[in-house]
């Protein structure tokens, strides 16, 4: 359903501002790309040169189609990701590691800005969940 909606989306796009079929597919590679390796590092410069463009156009054409930089959308990544980790019973510190953060103070830290708990709340309140649900 969200690949639908993002397709949708830069088809929405494509027909209403721009019609460059190399743009388009520079930024479906690029986020796929992201996608598949959302726990490593990132450096727009890899990154870049896999998209054979410059770092600085790429950054532009993703921010314009998706609203937010391959670094953003890799942290959104890494932070769904969490979630199924953690309703799944993975310990925090293991799932801040296992998604690719450095440092489980940030993950929190990011997590309970994203999602308005601690990673430690949230799994207690899906574990609750779950078990009430059987």
């Amino acid at each position: 359903m969200i690949m639908s909606h993002y397709l949708n989306e830069i088809n929405r796009i494509k027909h209403c501002c721009f019609n460059n079929e190399r743009q388009i597919q520079t930024v479906l590679e690029a986020r796929n790309y992201i996608t598949n390796h959302f726990d490593e590092e990132l450096k727009l410069d890899q990154l870049s040169t896999l998209q054979l463009s410059s770092k600085f156009h790429l950054l532009r054409l993703f921010k314009r189609y998706y609203g937010i930089t391959p670094k953003q959308y890799q942290t959104e990544k890494r932070l769904e990701r969490s979630k199924q980790l953690l309703k799944a019973g993975t310990a925090v510190a293991e799932t801040c590691y296992e998604v690719g953060f450095e440092s489980p103070a940030s993950f929190c830290t990011l997590f309970k800005a994203r999602f308005g708990c601690s990673p430690s709340a949230f799994q207690k309140i899906a574990i609750f969940t779950k078990s009430k649900n059987i």
